[in-house]
């Protein structure tokens, strides 16, 4: 008996762009703007499992354009021209078709705008004309307004991973999950196009 073969996620870095950003793979190119932005809200980094600030950028954005299951983005506002944040699709798993977004920043002004649910929609849209048939996102469980945020997403949480991670304070932590899978991804996709039509 002949295996059906199933159809294969492929995921290669490639500039997506929508109404108000466009995203760009990280590059060498981008190492001054992240260093930038990553600097710009100190105050923030104690709710990460890891942090890019200041001494920790190095290793941070190496890890951006060097994990060979990651792709990093650097988010641009296209009005002002400024690169607003970045989000990395990593962990990602052609076998099972499946991935993880996250390592999600934004500069202060850009938080609650249009650029974090437009540049979930191209990255989302990316990964399941890919073939993805799950997107899941991990969030710290002290971390309410990205918990809020995913809900609004139309993600559904799935349960709490405990003691998931040691971050780079030393703190236990405990992690959200949350996912998006591909029979579901149609209407998150209509909804997200309407919030950011509304």
């Amino acid at each position: 008996m002949n295996a059906i073969m199933p159809r294969p996620m492929n995921l290669q870095p490639r500039l997506m762009e929508g109404d108000h950003v466009r995203l760009e793979p990280v590059t060498e190119a981008h190492r001054e703007e992240m260093r930038e932005v990553l600097d710009c809200s100190p105050e923030i980094w104690d709710i990460y499992a890891v942090s890019g600030y200041r001494e920790h950028f190095p290793a941070f954005f190496a890890a951006m354009i060097e994990t060979p299951d990651r792709i990093a983005y650097a988010i641009r506002d296209k009005e002002s021209g400024r690169v607003a944040g970045t989000s990395s699709m990593f962990m990602i798993d052609p076998a099972h078709r499946s991935l993880e977004i996250g390592y999600t920043w934004f500069r202060p002004e850009f938080r609650g705008t249009y650029a974090n649910p437009e540049s979930k929609l191209l990255i989302m849209d990316q990964a399941f004309e890919g073939g993805a048939l799950r997107v899941q996102f991990g969030v710290d469980v002290r971390n309410a307004r990205s918990q809020a945020a995913m809900r609004k997403l139309g993600a559904k949480q799935e349960g709490v991973i405990r003691r998931h991670k040691v971050t780079w304070t030393g703190h236990k932590r405990d992690t959200a999950l949350f996912s998006i899978i591909d029979s579901e991804w149609g209407e998150v996709r209509e909804k997200l196009r309407q919030r950011l039509r509304g």
